[in-house]
């Protein structure tokens, strides 16, 4: 499938559940012939319902709708919940479920990471916001800061390909094939954006991601701003955040200062010695987690998605993120995250890192070569063929149908 960048759309940024959920599922209960969707996790609580309703609405209004979850993600969700579905003939895809080993999930590699919704191929949604209770302001001090963005447009077309030939399997071959997506009308111009849609797989498209930012970071002359959860890229990104700031660039990343894991500020703050003396602004968010991974560079270029910027999603997770080239929205996602800065985060300075030169140096040695290595390394993980089951209107459970799933490679999944 081709990947090049199109003219003639318009996005909209959803900040949050409050932005996100009431507008993706008022699109998707008024489908008219289509709506596919995958996601990375579904909970059966309140979003999950509510996102459920939408879709039996659709699938009333006769749409012909397709979901795909992830089997870790997504693996407590009941016989009830799945059946409600089924039953109204929505096709529910798990991607690689798998049984548990005393209790733990066994299928932690390669995960299905992408958020996308695509409706009547006239609308799509891309981001980071999972359909879960704790993407909402009233879930508590976990509640995440996350971002979505909604498009319209002849993109829209594309990322309707992609997610049609992400469900198609070719059994006589065991392989994935690019089926030619359902016909439906031409896709109008709905603005001036030009956009890119890119993935990451494990196969040809293992670094496309990384690269579109990477180019961004090298040709950026006024500013780059990175708003990412988990954060602990490559060697050469570092490096071209680092050579970025050396030449006057303002650099600024956001990072998790109250993180949903402890692990993720322990590695994002290994690095901050490093960023900090090349003059990177490195700001922590305290509010509540974050969980957005988006970027913008100068006044046109941003991007939007699932994709982290850590070995899990550089190196192994399935992932999808929409590239931006237009001032408007760029200038919106500035100002959220100027607000963000201003109101909710805590700047780090080098004088406040607690740990001696030597110590600085010989942690530094260590993670050069580590950052250099790990997508090799990464290669070398427990490794298996994922698995797309497509579940049947039983409504057994995911975990309970994984023998009469479709075994295919990774390499042809996109």
């Amino acid at each position: 499938m081709a990947q090049q960048w199109i003219k003639g759309n318009k996005f909209t940024l959803l900040e949050n559940g409050e932005e996100f959920f009431p507008r993706v599922f008022e699109v998707i209960a008024n489908a008219r012939k289509e709506v596919v969707l995958e996601t990375f996790i579904l909970y059966e609580d309140k979003v999950g319902l509510a996102l459920r309703d939408a879709l039996l609405a659709a699938a009333r209004r006769g749409a012909c709708i397709d979901i795909t979850i992830d089997g870790f993600g997504s693996p407590d969700l009941s016989d009830e919940y799945i059946s409600s579905l089924t039953d109204a003939g929505v096709r529910v895809h798990v991607f690689d479920p798998g049984m548990r080993l005393l209790g733990q999930r066994t299928n932690v590699f390669r995960r299905m990471h992408r958020k996308i919704v695509v409706v009547d191929c006239e609308r799509a949604f891309i981001g980071g916001i999972n359909y879960s209770a704790d993407h909402l302001l009233d879930f508590g001090p976990e509640a995440k800061q996350d971002y979505s963005v909604e498009i319209e447009g002849p993109i829209v077309a594309t990322i309707r390909r992609f997610a049609h030939a992400a469900m198609t399997v070719d059994k006589s071959r065991w392989r994935w094939r690019f089926r030619k997506a359902p016909p439906l009308e031409q896709v109008p111009i709905a603005g001036r954006a030009e956009a890119l849609f890119l993935w990451r797989d494990n196969h040809r498209h293992r670094n496309d991601i990384e690269r579109q930012y990477r180019l961004g970071i090298r040709l950026a002359k006024k500013r780059v701003i990175i708003a990412n959860a988990y954060f602990f890229p490559g060697y050469r990104l570092l490096k071209e955040l680092r050579k970025a700031a050396r030449r006057g660039v303002e650099v600024v990343l956001i990072l998790q200062g109250m993180p949903d894991m402890p692990i993720v500020k322990f590695g994002a703050s290994m690095l901050y010695s490093h960023l900090l003396r090349a003059g990177v602004r490195i700001y922590e968010y305290c509010e509540r987690p974050l969980h957005g991974k988006v970027a913008l560079v100068d006044d046109e270029w941003a991007t939007v998605g699932s994709s982290n910027l850590d070995p899990l999603s550089l190196a192994l997770n399935l992932e999808a993120n929409v590239f931006i080239h237009d001032r408007d929205f760029n200038h919106g996602l500035y100002e959220k995250l100027s607000y963000l800065m201003r109101h909710s985060c805590k700047e780090i300075h080098a004088e406040e890192l607690q740990e001696s030169n030597w110590w600085r140096r010989v942690r530094g040695f260590f993670l050069y070569h580590i950052l250099r290595r790990y997508p090799d390394w990464a290669g070398w993980l427990p490794a298996h063929a994922p698995r797309l089951t497509v579940l049947s209107q039983s409504g057994a459970s995911p975990a309970a149908q994984h023998k009469d799933t479709d075994r295919v490679t990774e390499t042809a999944r996109t």
